[in-house]
């Protein structure tokens, strides 16, 4: 291992602090964020039971459709520090710090100072990183678990000791709690690394997976079994399953129907597009009313339905490419020459491993992002940030040591070229984004990889060869850093960097992160404003799009946006600088008046959940402003069949629920046509044919304590 520098530690300094700083910066812009997740921290901040559970509310209804382990940090946070922005954030970014350190510290051992700076700042510089660990989403937690594996076992290859397999296996239940089956992405190359190079005989490597299999399972099986075998009737309903049980969740909606796309109450449940939901409704669907089943997938993007093309070139394309292709070329790239530069080195030779676990890993994972069929978010990508950063530090510096050989100086040339080139492309992506840098980037690229061609490159020259080619390398990558860091993010689907045209519904996550339909509306195409260009509102919020429907919060008053804009929360009011407003919906939460926070807050001891509606995101806004439950019907999607109306009908009668606020989640509102049986719709039919409504600054709600009306009066 090569001798530490003098200067290391300084610019080790500078690289952690600097990320901190990054990731830190302006935290609280973001407000909530992801109230989704926000609502259950609070929730878990206040009670034990729903903080086991990962419930959405203290009174423990329903949990969110993942495992908890991500939320339990932050629930900790909470509970010492009060509920805050602050105090829901800080431990996703700090989780971004450790995970820049421990890349660092992961290619350093094996590669040399340089390589580790270079792979820690390729990830601390990854837009959709940036995003992720100033986000409240499981995967920042993910990132960091993963990583932990991949360095447990990297050591476990050093020296042959079970111990390190077997805290690898932990870190993988770990993550197994924080995003279920998608850290089983990460097992096939770490088996496959520590069969290829663990140090002891065949039979003992086998048997040391099994270890490590083991402790996996013992490290996530607690809570699943422990959630399994608890009575039903004392615990929250599995947020997400159709059936009450975890192990559908994690086989189903969080599993197989990742890959095959048949989702069971999800948003595209069942296989219908999302384009196609949206087709029937412009054409006259009324709200409620249940999709038309089989129809073909022909939402945005064609094969992928309503997340996008699938394919080989889906890391590239317009939603995913600015977020984490910057370098995917290079690192490919770099990765197999640094294994080719190793030769015929002995089998169990540390550095090749290093190299084959990361590529493996990076190659196994952008695979099945690429052609999974079911729900896809562009920020899913951060869990390809780690491997692209080892390689790239590694491949690199490995090469540069070799680049007396005039093929290795080819293969560094083209890889500048390369990454020159396509960062000119996905600059290109959005007319308006610091139009010159991409012209920058691609003249310092084509001449940094001619003088990379240079033989006897060395002394002062060689030194700015190489920063040349860091800078033109990074700098896309960072100038869409810096661009996320300086817009606050908010609602269940975000992205990195400014608006490019492309994502999910025709771009970024709009003002403050929310996401606009203009995309799906005729004659406004790709999700921008009238003329192709996304624009500020004042306040200096960005617009992706047309804007918002008009007409009451909650209630929708044309056909498109009576559809998607109810279900999700674009049929409310928006506010420039804030764009929260009304009773929220599928994507975002709700954002309540002090006047209607207020009126929930008066007498709340006296119930159970001082107020219910419909999906999660339209409960979570309420809740956070009051910091009492929420009763969340049908979970996230508004899809999922808890509770039954009969069980609402009991809560009411027994006076455990004050109000019902009107509007809300796109599942409930159209019967469980999602893919689910949700019961909202039945809910709220009952509802406003029983009880008195009464708008409440701009949301409509309903007391249900109040003396019942009868039907049709």
């Amino acid at each position: 291992m090569p001798t530490r520098r003098n200067w290391e530690p300084w610019a080790v300094a500078v690289l952690l602090i600097g990320t901190a700083v990054a990731y830190l910066w302006g935290l609280g812009a973001s407000g909530w964020a992801n109230s989704f997740y926000s609502a259950a921290v609070q929730a878990g901040s206040v009670s034990w039971k729903a903080f086991f559970f990962g419930s959405s509310d203290a009174a423990n209804s329903i949990t969110v459709d993942k495992p908890p382990a991500s939320l339990w940090l932050m629930s900790l946070s909470v509970r010492a520090f009060g509920l805050s922005s602050w105090a829901i954030l800080v431990p996703q970014a700090l989780m971004g710090v450790a995970s820049v350190a421990l890349l660092w510290a992961t290619v350093r051992r094996y590669f040399g100072a340089v390589a580790g700076l270079l792979g820690g700042a390729v990830l601390a510089l990854t837009p959709v990183a940036v995003l992720m660990f100033r986000f409240n989403n499981p995967d920042a937690l993910l990132v960091l678990l993963t990583l932990a594996a991949a360095w447990a076992l990297l050591r476990g290859i050093e020296d042959g000791r079970t111990r390190w397999l077997v805290l690898t296996g932990v870190f993988v239940g770990l993550g197994f709690l924080t995003k279920q089956l998608q850290v089983m992405l990460v097992v096939p190359p770490l088996a496959l690394t520590y069969l290829l190079f663990g140090p002891p005989k065949l039979g003992k490597r086998i048997a040391q997976l099994f270890a490590a299999l083991a402790a996996m399972v013992v490290a996530a099986g607690w809570w699943l079994l422990a959630v399994e075998l608890w009575p039903a009737s004392s615990r929250p309903w599995i947020g997400g399953s159709q059936e009450n049980s975890i192990l559908e969740l994690t086989l189903g909606y969080n599993g197989l129907g990742r890959l095959n796309g048949n989702e069971r109450g999800s948003v595209g449940g069942g296989g219908r597009s999302f384009g196609a939901m949206a087709e029937a409704t412009a054409g006259g669907a009324t709200p409620g009313a249940a999709m038309p089943g089989g129809m073909p997938p022909g939402g945005p993007g064609g094969g992928g339905g309503m997340w996008g093309s699938t394919g080989i070139t889906r890391m590239f394309d317009s939603a995913q490419g600015g977020q984490i292709a910057w370098l995917i070329p290079a690192a490919l790239i770099l990765g197999v020459l640094g294994i080719v530069l190793r030769g015929r080195v002995a089998r169990i030779d540390s550095k090749r491993a290093t190299l084959v676990l990361f590529g493996s890993w990076l190659l196994t994972t952008g695979l099945v992002f690429s052609f999974m069929a079911g729900i896809f978010h562009a920020y899913y990508t951060v869990a390809l940030a780690p491997m692209i950063g080892a390689l790239v530090g590694a491949g690199a510096v490995s090469g540069w040591r070799r680049r007396e050989n005039p093929w290795v100086r080819g293969v560094l040339a083209v890889t500048m070229l390369v990454t020159a080139g396509w960062s000119w492309q996905l600059l290109g992506r959005s007319d308006s984004f610091v139009p010159w840098l991409r012209w920058v980037v691609l003249v310092v690229g084509v001449v940094t990889g001619l003088a990379l061609l240079v033989p006897r490159l060395t002394g002062w020259l060689a030194a700015v060869v190489a920063l040349a080619a860091v800078v033109a390398g990074l700098a896309g990558p960072t100038a869409y850093a810096v661009d996320t860091v300086a817009t606050p993010h908010q609602g269940s689907i975000v992205s990195a960097g400014p608006n490019t045209g492309g994502g999910m519904f025709g771009g970024r996550g709009g003002p403050g992160g929310r996401w606009d339909f203009a995309g799906m509306r005729p004659g406004v195409p790709g999700g921008q404003m009238p003329g192709g260009t996304a624009g500020r509102l004042p306040g200096g919020t960005r617009s992706d799009g047309a804007g918002a429907t008009a007409g009451v919060p909650g209630q929708p008053s044309d056909g498109m946006s009576m559809g998607m804009g109810m279900g999700m929360g674009m049929g409310a009011a928006e506010t420039p600088g804030g764009f929260g407003g009304g009773a929220g919906g599928l994507l975002n939460g709700s954002t309540p008046s002090p006047e209607l926070t207020a009126l929930l807050a008066s007498g709340a001891d006296r119930y159970t959940w001082v107020a219910a509606a419909i999906g999660s995101n339209s409960a979570s806004g309420y809740q956070l402003a009051t910091e009492k439950p929420v009763m969340p019907i049908g979970g996230f999607n508004g899809s999922d069949p808890s509770p039954t109306l009969e069980q609402f009908q009991q809560y009411v009668d027994a006076g455990k629920i004050h109000y019902f606020i009107a509007g809300g989640g796109m599942g409930g509102g159209m019967g469980g046509g999602m893919g689910g049986s949700g019961t909202g719709s039945s809910i709220s039919t009952w509802v406003t044919e029983n009880f008195t409504s009464s708008t409440v600054g701009g949301v409509t709600l309903y007391d249900l304590t109040s003396p019942r009306v009868q039907a049709g009066t």
